[in-house]
């Protein structure tokens, strides 16, 4: 049975993205559930369950930081994992200063993955 520390939400709007990560994270042990857009997730109330999000930064209609600051707003405190296709020091400085536990380039490695799951989700 997984640890309730294992439940993580990805939120990409690249159905490639929401195919290939669940099974990668089923084999480091986490359960996962995807979501199209920052509006899917939270109308399925995706942080009710959510220990982690891996989220998308650059999709249409909320983006990933615009997701970042209503869950802030809402005091809903869930750990981020930026994912993106940009290249951006600003913007990734931004958001780890604004609380997100890594920001990841598309592809990314399975260990830089599981690395921030690591930070994200310390055991115990």
């Amino acid at each position: 049975m997984m640890n309730p520390r294992s439940f993580v939400s990805i939120v990409d709007d690249d159905e490639s993205v929401r195919e290939s990560l669940p099974d990668l994270l089923k084999e480091f042990g986490f359960a996962s559930q995807t979501f199209s857009s920052a509006e899917e997730f939270m109308a399925a109330n995706g942080t009710s369950r959510s220990k982690c999000l891996i989220l998308d930064i650059a999709m249409p209609g909320m983006s990933g930081p615009e997701l970042q600051q209503e869950l802030k707003r809402r005091k809903i405190d869930i750990p981020i994992i930026f994912i993106t296709a940009r290249r951006d020091e600003t913007a990734r400085a931004r958001l780890i200063e604004q609380g997100a536990v890594a920001y990841l380039i598309k592809p990314f490695s399975d260990t830089a993955l599981l690395e921030a799951l690591n930070s994200a989700l310390p055991a115990g």
